[in-house]
């Protein structure tokens, strides 16, 4: 029996630096005809993995969201932009750079929960308007500081007279430009991203990652991951009459605990299915 699935999962995408998150989906979307999507957007400078759901995979992003991510990166000190990365307009240069052990002194306040304000050159949303657009055309953007999770952070080693490179672990939602300014700051200067690698995130690695150039419409389905393959979830698998309640939108009574499962049919990864109260039925399908 062919897998219910065999047209939906993940492609690694390992998106090079100088296109777009959505051009670099848009080509894969070209060479598969199905609808494609991808998961935390990387700027066009940036490069790395790009997870790039496939088909109907994407009903599955809820699930993937919090998991750890890495990155390295470049900060270069005493330059500030207005998007506080190398692409952007120069407002300082010429400020103080700070040693490398002033920068370690100061790397334990950036780690645990923090808030972190925002680049107003980013995709967050301002009254329903994105803030980099805002921003573009001169207006006064303000974005309200968010929570999130640094794991860690550790400066690797001086790359040159003012830049120094670092990996940061953390959760999604992390602007690694902001934790540049706000280092920086912390050392009494600026800073600014001028390199950016995401080399993790959750189950994608850039170590078993695919470049753009790489897939075609002939091979493409052979770099495609199985959905039931990128997160760790407990699991149910029913055949028979049992099944075919579920595929109806109906429910079966159930004695496991309550929560959600990967739920199989005859093997085959159908979706997620919840339990409650006694109760199991299919909460998101994949086909």
């Amino acid at each position: 029996m062919e897998n219910l699935n065999s047209k939906s999962g993940f492609i690694n995408l390992n998106k090079p630096s100088g296109i777009s998150s959505a051009a670099a989906v848009a080509k894969i979307k070209r060479l598969t005809h199905l609808p494609c999507g991808h998961m935390g957007t990387l700027d066009p400078m940036a490069s790395g993995v790009l997870p790039v759901a496939v088909g109907n995979a994407s009903r599955l992003f809820n699930y993937l969201l919090h998991k750890e991510k890495i990155y390295s990166a470049v900060f270069r000190f005493g330059v500030e932009t207005d998007t506080l990365d190398a692409t952007g307009t120069v407002l300082q240069s010429g400020k103080r750079v700070p040693t490398e052990a002033e920068i370690n002194d100061k790397l334990h306040n950036f780690v645990g929960e923090i808030v972190q304000i925002p680049p107003i050159y980013s995709a967050k949303s301002v009254n329903g308007v994105r803030a980099y657009r805002l921003a573009r055309q001169g207006r006064e953007v303000t974005l309200e500081g968010k929570k999130v999770h640094i794991g860690g952070i550790v400066l690797t080693e001086r790359v040159g007279e003012d830049s120094f490179a670092f990996r940061i672990a953390c959760g999604g939602g992390t602007y690694i430009r902001s934790l540049a300014r706000d280092i920086a700051g912390a050392c009494g200067t600026v800073a600014v991203m001028t390199a950016l690698v995401r080399e993790k995130s959750g189950y994608f690695t850039l170590k078993d990652s695919v470049s753009p150039e790489e897939l075609t419409e002939e091979n493409w389905e052979e770099r495609l991951i199985a959905p039931d393959l990128v997160f760790d979830m407990p699991s149910v698998d029913f055949d028979g009459k049992e099944a075919q309640k579920l595929r109806n939108g109906l429910s079966l009574e159930f004695g496991g605990g309550d929560g959600e499962y990967k739920l199989y049919f005859d093997d085959d990864f159908y979706g997620i299915a919840k339990a409650e109260g006694g109760i199991i039925r299919a909460s998101v399908k994949l086909v």
